[in-house]
């Protein structure tokens, strides 16, 4: 069930699909060695209408991470 993964510093991230949480993955192991609640990113009066998060960017100059959604 994961969606859009993203390759950042040796580690996969990925969200998981229907859900507001994202993993970080060690490739080698294939274990998940963090998990991300993103479920405060939005106000809830802001939620209204939003369906499932579905993209994540790195962005290097800085190191944020971008979350997107549907």
């Amino acid at each position: 069930q994961l969606n859009e993964l993203e390759c950042v510093a040796g580690q996969v991230y990925a969200n998981i699909w229907m859900t507001d949480r994202l993993v970080r993955i060690d490739p080698k192991s294939g274990d998940v060695t963090a998990e991300i609640d993103a479920a405060n990113l939005l106000p809830e009066a802001e939620r209204f209408g939003t369906d499932v998060l579905n993209g994540i960017a790195h962005d290097a100059r800085d190191g944020t991470f971008l979350i997107t959604g549907k």
